[in-house]
């Protein structure tokens, strides 16, 4: 009897993995369809626009740029110039010191010969008091830039900060280190500018990896595919995630995360449902989805958008060190989202977030690499007990490598007939190859970083960020 109920057991846990992977696998080419339809409207809606109408109509949208900052004196100038180099005329960039214990206001100070001077805050969030002060510009040239010093509070202190001192209808929330196209903010305030049928609270854009890039006075000079396969893997994680991913949730308004490095959010709507959590370590997401809770239980009718042009680059981890440290950290502030708003899962009030995000959210992200890990260790049991039918696992695992790839394939045939930012000759091999390679040079260390993220959180009550050390973007 006992020997039965353990086959019986084994059955279902069998038939349940591969249930769950099969589900997986559907939900990915559903989302692949639905990203390619979107992208190819967006495409064809697109290719006409005059974005110079928007970026030079004194009528356009105030937009403020928010980019926090610690200890970032070995690209703060650079940053900085980059940032005001957007060829937008209603904004301003806010950059908020966050306590740093290098000499960034210093820098910043010499080089945009900044003053102190007596600005209103509209204190509508609570933050960590200013240290310094606030600084303006006495050159003309940079009469959009506002510096300010405060004690340190974190990232989502900092942003807080920025929504206060910011007199802008929308706030674009940005990290310090990356890098803007000279048209990103018109292309991201298109979306609120176009839909009237519903609110627009959030928007987003695709983000690339500069690693390897040349960058000379603030802008992209030339893109370069770097040489490391942790950076290449990330390159192709990111054309998957940004091109397949969210532009299908975008298209079935049930985006839950804009990338922290560049989103568009309306001021009012982030203000009013509090500001940034300063107590996860995924504000990003965390904002968004509150943001989302709040229009549905208000009734009001609401889009997060998200456009497939590349408008922002940053610098991605080159040592597996980093890139686990960072990856860590998206699965604690995945699992903290997820859990601080769990009222909204599977609950038919909150439509499509309630029905449709989270419950992929919590099932395929959330549980994808708990799944993967017991499934992991069941295939080791079956090894030493000697229970293993060798040509079913063969073929599920050849089956699985092979949907891994060509999801891959397509996602750089996406790239490649849209936006092709990889233009060098012998580029388009090296992603190929990639998409062979990347299961076993970087998905390890995903799931290696995603169960510690796991333990972290539930054993270590880990709260910290964890280390992001930067190089800096070449210079030309």
């Amino acid at each position: 009897m006992g020997d039965y109920a353990i086959y019986i057991t084994l059955e279902i846990f069998q038939y349940l993995f591969i249930l769950y992977g099969v589900a997986a696998i559907a939900s990915y080419l559903v989302l692949s369809v639905v990203s390619a339809i979107e992208t190819i409207e967006y495409k064809r809606k697109n290719s006409y626009v005059n974005y110079k109408e928007i970026m030079s109509s004194n009528n356009s949208p105030t937009i403020s740029i928010i980019a926090p900052a610690y200890n970032e004196s070995l690209n703060i100038v650079e940053n900085v110039r980059s940032l005001l180099s957007n060829h937008y005329v209603n904004y301003d960039v806010i950059i908020v010191n966050d306590g740093s214990k290098d000499d960034s206001l210093e820098k910043l100070i010499e080089v945009y010969h900044l003053v102190e001077v007596d600005y209103l805050i509209n204190e509508q969030i609570p933050t960590k008091p200013l240290r310094k002060g606030i600084y303006k510009s006495t050159n003309p040239a940079f009469e959009k830039l506002i510096i300010v010093d405060k004690e340190n509070g974190g990232k989502a202190d900092a942003l807080n900060m920025g929504l206060n001192i910011s007199n802008s209808e929308y706030v674009a929330c940005i990290d310090v280190d990356c890098l803007l196209l000279e048209d990103s903010l018109q292309k991201m305030v298109k979306p609120f500018l176009e839909v009237t049928d519903r609110k627009v609270i959030a928007a987003g854009g695709v983000i690339r990896i500069s690693n390897s890039c040349i960058v000379k006075e603030g802008k992209l000079h030339d893109v370069n595919f770097p040489k490391k396969l942790l950076e290449q893997g990330q390159i192709l994680e990111y054309i998957r995630a940004f091109l397949l991913g969210r532009m299908a949730w975008s298209r079935l308004n049930g985006l839950l995360v804009i990338s922290g490095a560049f989103g568009l959010f309306d001021k009012k709507i982030a203000i009013k449902v509090g500001g940034y959590d300063k107590d996860t370590v995924g504000e990003d997401m965390e904002l968004v989805v509150r943001m989302r809770g709040y229009m549905e239980e208000q009734k009001r009718t609401y889009k997060v958008a998200y456009i497939p042009d590349p408008l922002c680059w940053t610098e991605a981890p080159d040592s597996y060190k980093i890139f686990i440290s960072q990856r860590n950290r998206w699965t604690r502030g995945t699992i903290e989202t997820l859990k601080k708003h769990r009222k909204i899962g599977f609950n038919p009030k909150y439509n499509v977030l309630g029905l449709i995000s989270y419950p992929y959210w919590f099932f395929f992200e959330r549980l994808a690499p708990i799944v993967e890990f017991v499934g992991i260790i069941y295939f080791a049991v079956l090894i030493a007990t000697n229970k293993i039918r060798w040509d079913y696992a063969f073929g599920f695992i050849i089956l699985a490598y092979l949907f891994t790839v060509i999801f891959s394939l397509i996602a750089i045939i996406t790239e490649e007939l849209t936006y092709h930012q990889y233009k060098k000759k012998g580029t388009g091999i090296h992603l190929i190859t990639i998409a062979f390679l990347e299961p076993f040079v970087n998905h390890p260390f995903v799931l290696y970083a995603a169960i510690r993220g796991n333990i972290d959180y539930y054993f270590n009550k880990k709260k910290k960020w964890g280390e992001m050390t930067r190089k800096g973007m070449k210079k030309a």
